[in-house]
């Protein structure tokens, strides 16, 4: 496994996971969740997108925003030809590390109320549920926020 920064010439192929990723989510919701509708070109610019690759194919990716007092994961998709390899699970490590190495104190996320499965594997990976709101892009749904205190990690 490699884990490295996205790069622009990675559009495609970042597109084509996420939709994969998310597609029995789309079908569940009626639509498709944020991250699918989401241009992910600035975040490559910025920094934000990192790939899992797998052999040279492209297994899993992580989206990780910098703030001043946190690190907020803005999507962790895992492609249907890795789940269930707890390639999700070395996404978050990569997270939890992250936020470490920029010492900040905390790490955030956010996700669907219907993703049961995600809640429930965020909460067994140490985050808990700081809270329930409506989705201000999408009405009727309901997002959860989650966060998860990073140990060793020293506020600037």
């Amino acid at each position: 496994m490699n884990l490295r920064a996205a790069r622009p010439e990675d559009l495609t192929a970042i597109v084509s996971l996420t939709q994969a990723a998310f597609a029995p989510y789309t079908a569940l919701f009626g639509g498709p969740p944020i991250p699918v509708t989401e241009d992910y070109a600035p975040r490559i610019e910025r920094g934000e997108v990192w790939l899992l690759e797998s052999g040279g194919e492209l297994a899993g990716l992580i989206v990780l925003e910098r703030h001043p007092d946190h690190a907020m994961i803005f999507s962790v998709a895992v492609s249907p030809a890795f789940q269930g390899k707890k390639l999700g699970i070395a996404l978050l490590d990569f997270a939890d590390e992250q936020t470490r190495l920029w010492h900040l104190p905390e790490l955030r996320l956010y996700t669907n109320s219907r993703m049961e499965r995600n809640i429930a594997l965020y909460a067994a990976y140490g985050f808990r549920e700081t809270g329930r709101r409506p989705n201000p892009y999408r009405p009727g749904w309901i997002v959860v926020d989650m966060t998860k205190p990073v140990d060793g990690a020293v506020p600037v």
